[in-house]
């Protein structure tokens, strides 16, 4: 694997339109046979702040981000001194002429103020980097204006006149840079973040409702589900609070509309009792929680993987339930699919963990193939039930009861929170109790089947095994790559599913390795704890970030170098 590419940081503070820019640039790129990776880091503010929007290219799948920096983009001063240490070899800025320039720095002093004409200074850097970097005009102008929208053609036309003064300007004053050759695009490409792809595979697994109190990065769940609600029938409604977003997806559910509830660690927290009558009224809700640096408010738009025990165990009593943890934009959008048909299959919560990196990651990825995809279908045929024969929690040996929805039948359909008989009437008969908690807990055995198992690369008898979980995916892989070229033979297993565990699909790789590494976005080793848990495999080494920024090729580089 060949890692040929560049990396354009854009910085400024918030309010400035950078994430404008970096994502018209971003599909500029693709549009131009590029394959992308972007990473965004932003300060939990309105406006100000130093905010970042990373776009590492090439002609090959680009898996995580870098951490050298090609070509730096500086939308104010601040910029260039904030970010002269991560300048690579040759790497070149582009700054505003009447800045200071951090000396060693070699940068491209472009008149932003004349370019600019009405403060478009967003615009002018897009033009001139544009043009360094070999795009063609018509093809950032159409990606700008794709991302202005055409209701303001105004804007979108005064926005297009100052890229073109810039892109000229850029073209008779400035050289070229080096960059890889574009690939040949064989299929046109899409650019989605991870929570637009799991906004779109709930959508084609058939979720038809969606409550949120809004938090970040979760948020943008919902506003993917919004910008489809009215093609696609799907509530989309802003509760009061987390605690009456997750009541009101559960009742949604009960009464027959699939559901998903996005949240971040904060708002789950209220929500955990609301899980526990989920798995006893047995009802399907997914919830998904984008990690964030905690205890509290923590780092509030930074990125973490700390919440993976707080999710396994939240609610009270027990009960089955599976957890997902998407680690690629494809793995958002069908691993969302699957949380979703378990969760009405087995009646219950399901788990999907993603964190703020992967939230707003950009990737390009083929189209989805959606036409022979299956929508749930919610609820059983009443027809097979004799009169008066129903029974909610009827005992079976899978654990699964049939479940109608209210209104659709004669048969009367009831549901308690308290333990229930078998018709779902309350009960205090102590014999029957035991009873109703193996049935539930049997669904373990049919979850515990349908396990997606942790993906397994490189060599089948590594010396080093790199594990991880979640968005740490494309970090272990380039990593990896980087290892097996300077003659270090390493493989990568990676855990997309992080409950429940099924030993048979992944202990005898730890093992057969001669050393093993888990590396995880969290300062205590989650998921290695959890494998010794139920292993009792203990990994001899461990690779652990929570400085707030996503796990790099270079970062388990280093933190291996050292151990």
């Amino acid at each position: 694997m060949e890692f040929l590419d560049f990396n354009v940081l854009i910085g400024g503070e918030a309010g400035q339109g950078l994430q404008t820019v970096g994502e018209a640039f971003s599909r500029a790129l693709v549009r131009s046979g590029y394959r992308i990776h972007v990473t965004q880091t932003y300060e939990s503010r309105v406006r100000g702040g130093h905010n970042v929007f990373a776009i590492r290219f090439g002609a090959k799948e680009v898996l995580a981000p870098t951490e050298k920096v090609d070509l730096l983009v500086a939308l104010n001063g601040e910029t260039l001194f904030l970010h002269r240490q991560e300048m690579a070899p040759g790497g070149q800025a582009l700054a505003d002429e009447a800045w200071e320039i951090p000396e060693g720095i070699s940068a491209v002093r472009a008149p932003y103020k004349s370019l600019s004409g009405n403060g478009f200074a967003n615009t002018v850097a897009m033009g001139v980097a544009g043009a360094l970097l070999r795009i063609r005009e018509e093809v950032l102008a159409g990606a700008l204006e794709q991302i202005l929208g055409k209701g303001k053609a105004s804007l979108a036309e005064a926005n297009r006149r100052v890229l073109s003064s810039a892109y000229r300007w850029s073209k008779e004053h400035c050289t070229e840079l080096e960059v890889p050759s574009p690939g040949a695009q064989a299929v046109p490409r899409i650019v989605l973040n991870g929570h637009e792809a799991v906004g779109l595979g709930a959508i084609s697994a058939g979720v038809r409702f969606c409550a949120y109190y809004p938090m970040s990065p979760s948020t943008s769940v919902a506003m993917t589900l919004v910008q489809w609600s009215k093609e696609m029938s799907i509530i989309v409604e802003q509760a009061e609070d987390e605690i009456a977003a997750i009541n009101m997806a559960i009742g949604a559910s009960f009464a027959g509309l699939p559901s998903l509830v996005p949240t971040s660690g904060g708002g789950f927290a209220l929500m955990v009792e609301a899980v526990s009558l989920a798995a006893v009224s047995e009802t399907p809700v997914v919830i998904l929680i984008g990690q964030r640096p905690g205890p509290a408010t923590g780092l509030a738009t930074r990125t973490e993987q700390a919440d993976l025990e707080f999710v396994l165990h939240a609610g009270h009593g027990e009960f089955p339930r599976a957890v997902f943890a998407p680690g690629s934009i494809e793995e958002c959008f069908h691993l969302t699919r699957k949380a979703v048909e378990l969760a009405e299959k087995y009646q219950g919560p399901v788990f999907i963990l993603t964190d703020h990196f992967l939230a707003d990651s950009y990737r390009d990825v083929e189209p989805f193939e959606v036409e022979d995809l299956d929508c749930v279908l919610p609820g059983e045929e009443p027809g097979a039930i004799p009169e008066g024969g129903y029974a909610r929690y009827a005992i079976t040996p899978s654990g699964v009861s049939p479940r109608l929805l209210p209104g659709v039948s004669r048969h009367l359909v009831v549901a308690d929170s308290h333990e229930h008989t078998e018709k779902g009437h309350i009960t205090e008969d102590l014999s029957l109790r035991p009873k109703m908690v193996e049935k539930r807990l049997r669904k373990y055995q049919g979850l515990a089947q349908e396990v997606v198992p942790p993906s397994f690369s490189g060599p089948q008898d590594p010396e080093l095994l790199l594990v991880g979980w979640g968005s740490t995916k494309g970090a272990l892989q380039e990593a990896a790559s980087l290892l097996s070229r300077a003659g270090r033979k390493t493989s990568v297993l990676h855990f997309s599913q992080v409950w429940p565990l099924v030993d048979a699909q992944f202990l005898e790789r730890l093992k057969q390795a001669k050393t093993t590494v888990c590396v995880e976005g969290n300062a205590t080793g989650q998921l290695a704890r959890l494998i010794r848990r139920e292993t009792g495999f203990k990994f001899p080494m461990q690779v652990s970030r929570y400085d707030g920024l996503p796990m790099t090729p270079e970062y388990i580089l280093a933190r291996l170098a050292r151990q």
